[in-house]
């Protein structure tokens, strides 16, 4: 259980109920009860139920306009974050299939799908392998200090992926971006996780770039404390063994160690492993009667 524990926390079961938001007729997000009373101020946009929030369809342009007001309001009143200027997508599949869109800082709160991009950078030794460590900043408001993947970030919604990607490592590492050009696409990660803030059906995708032996990352944001080169037995024991790294980043190192064959089908939770780190994206169909 020692790498599965990661995976199922970001997975535990849904203990309390969520309300379903509906545009229109299709499910969007999923709402904590008491969040949903706050958005029952505004009830030319949310129609509010015992069982399920309805937001109007038909002007979607007027949707986004309202969500952004709404945001506004309830952030000046300390009821969530302060914005962060960051778009993301009203989604209920892909990015390019959103419908609107709403601040970053109001996306859990409404429960909504959400993607980032994470980088795993390595580099080869005399024959061994080593990756790059970063640790949060202690100023940051989600795992202040912990352990990070090289580059980490949220995908914002009309922002083509390789160039969030390109600036990710630039504000992140200090790569410049015709290295990180040189990072390959490796695959996908999903988990549906039940936080602080709300619901969080998160769809990552992962990237890895083998780097220069004489590359240093440098971050140039302030989000990033420091940055560790570690052999990659010593990134496996720290995995296997505490919660040191950020929730989410020990699924991708996991994901890094199945591919690179480092959890091999010997391994006795191999086929949970990789069956787990790739769940449904959504609400899981037993918490829907909450």
């Amino acid at each position: 259980m020692a790498y599965l524990r990661h995976i199922h926390a970001c997975n535990e079961p849904v203990q309390e109920p969520f309300l379903p938001w509906r545009i229109g007729r299709q499910t969007f997000g999923w709402i904590r009860p008491a969040f949903a009373q706050k958005l029952a101020e505004w009830p030319e946009l949310f129609d509010v139920t015992d069982e399920l929030v309805i937001s109007p369809g038909d002007d979607l342009a007027g949707l986004e306009t309202g969500l952004g007001i709404v945001a506004q309001a309830l952030a000046d009143r300390g009821e969530i974050p302060g914005l962060l200027g960051e778009p993301y997508p009203i989604t209920a599949s892909g990015r390019d299939q959103a419908i609107a869109s709403v601040d970053r800082a109001m996306a859990a709160w409404l429960g909504l799908r959400s993607f980032g991009q994470h980088l795993n950078g390595y580099v080869r030794l005399d024959g061994q392998l080593w990756m790059w460590i970063g640790r949060r900043a202690r100023d940051r408001l989600i795992f202040p200090g912990a352990l990070d993947n090289m580059v980490a970030g949220g995908l914002p919604y009309g922002v083509d992926m390789h160039e969030n990607l390109l600036k990710e490592c630039h504000e992140e590492a200090g790569m410049p971006s015709e290295l990180a050009a040189r990072a390959q696409p490796v695959g996908m990660l999903s988990y549906n996780r039940v936080a602080e803030r709300g619901f969080r059906p998160d769809v990552l995708y992962c990237y890895d770039i083998e780097l220069p032996a004489d590359f240093k990352p440098r971050n140039t944001d302030g989000e990033v404390e420091e940055f560790l080169l570690m052999p990659i037995e010593q990134v496996m024991q720290i995995v296997r063994e505490t919660d040191d790294f950020k929730l989410n980043c020990n699924l991708v190192i996991i994901d890094f160690l199945v591919r690179h064959g480092l959890i091999g089908p010997e391994h006795p939770d191999y086929l949970s492993i990789v069956t787990d780190l790739h769940p449904p994206v959504g609400m899981p169909e037993t918490s829907k009667a909450l």
